[in-house]
């Protein structure tokens, strides 16, 4: 299994919205549950995230279904939706109907924060500030991955209300997930 989060070139403010054809991959940052590491991917070496990606169980991330994957897919010859997928976001909206920033999600559940938006990553990657684009990627991938592990662990996550500040906890059953 596979931890993933991408980053762009650009934004659907650049290209428009939905146009995933358009948006360039800067970066790929992935963890590895079979070695227990980090690997970032610059656009030049997509073919060896590729090559992750077809030898992985199951890939996890967040909004992975709505981005991460419909954006990479261009990049390959197969496709990444036929990989078994968790998408925390997605499992998140199909039980309480509405989504969840990454970041609410760390602040409530593990006390840490993200530390760009995603809006930044163009920036960051436009005036060549590569490894904090890097640094900041895989801090998205390691934020995702401890979610994963503690709703794995506990069952749940606790999901805030923007509008009335309530917790409200959100059961996970992962196992059937991946079957």
């Amino acid at each position: 299994m596979i931890v993933l989060d991408i980053e762009t070139k650009n934004t659907f403010f650049d290209v428009g919205r939905d146009n995933f054809k358009d948006l360039e991959v800067s970066l790929v940052g992935i963890y590895s549950y079979k070695t227990g590491e980090y690997f970032s991917f610059d656009e030049n070496h997509l073919a060896e995230a590729g090559e992750m990606f077809k030898n992985s169980k199951a890939i996890i991330g967040f909004s992975i279904n709505r981005f991460d994957i419909p954006v990479l897919n261009k990049h390959y010859d197969f496709d990444l939706f036929s990989i078994p997928r968790i998408d925390l976001l997605d499992e998140i909206e199909l039980k309480i109907g509405r989504r969840v920033s990454l970041n609410a999600l760390a602040k409530t559940n593990l006390g840490v924060e993200k530390t760009h938006h995603g809006l930044e990553a163009p920036i960051l990657y436009r005036d060549g500030k590569i490894e904090e684009l890097r640094d900041y990627c895989l801090n998205d991938v390691k934020i995702t991955k401890d979610l994963y592990e503690l709703a794995k662990q506990q069952g749940h996550l606790l999901v805030p209300n923007k509008l009335t500040s309530e917790m409200e906890k959100v059961k996970f059953d992962f196992f059937s997930a991946l079957c």
